[in-house]
């Protein structure tokens, strides 16, 4: 069982930063107001065909790096990698329009925070603003284009703990499970993680009910 908690653990960290990394580095988002190239429609947000396949060309690319000495065509298929990449898109436009809508979008002093604190950015111990333009420009990005990107990535992570904070893990939870005390707290972690997890996909599907969610799968096949 704990086997199979670190490997759903594993699946989901792996999508997760390859998704935060895309939105904030990458520049994913368009502004195209042609809807037949949308993959997805989630309140006034959208995730168009080029933001989907960058997505998941760099989940392809690291789920390959990860599973190098099996055949990479059957853990694909194993993982269904594109309905996988389209659900955790979802999710994140769900998450950020629910973050928008209870007025949980990052300060200023929040996003300034976050950059002067990333160390892609810091030189000799502080924050240098030369590098950070710097490494805007060389990835193609304004900062303006940036920070806006940050901001909602800020923002999407606000709402995600607002929603587990209240969620732990019982001894109810935990009951029939056996384990020597090595493994004990890794069993509780990973059933935390689940239980966590599961309260976010219940509110998630909740609210894409509310959002009339518009997928278009034809764009992805």
């Amino acid at each position: 069982m704990l086997q199979s908690m670190r490997r759903h653990a594993r699946y989901f960290y792996v999508l997760f930063f390859i998704i935060i990394i895309t939105f904030i580095f990458w520049g994913v988002g368009t502004n195209d107001k042609e809807g037949a190239r949308f993959v997805a429609e989630i309140g006034d947000e959208r995730i168009s065909k080029d933001e989907y396949w960058r997505v998941y060309e760099r989940a392809r690319e690291s789920y390959r790096e990860m599973y190098k000495s099996q055949p990479f065509e059957e853990i694909e298929q194993k993982l269904n990698l594109k309905i996988m990449v389209l659900d955790s898109l979802v999710e994140e436009k769900v998450l950020l329009v629910s973050a928008r809508e209870l007025g949980l979008v990052a300060s200023d002093e929040e996003l300034q925070q976050a950059i002067v604190r990333d160390p892609r950015f810091i030189r000799d111990g502080s924050f240098k603003k030369d590098i950070y333009l710097r490494t805007l420009a060389n990835n193609r990005l304004t900062p303006d284009y940036y920070e806006g990107m940050l901001r909602n990535q800020l923002s999407t992570n606000r709402m995600r703990n607002l929603i587990v904070s209240g969620v732990d893990v019982t001894d109810a939870d935990l009951a029939g499970l056996k384990a020597d005390p090595a493994k004990a707290d890794l069993i509780r972690q990973a059933a935390l993680f689940n239980k966590r997890n599961a309260a976010l996909k219940s509110y998630i599907e909740g609210a894409k009910v509310r959002m009339k969610v518009k997928i278009n799968m034809d764009m992805i096949s």
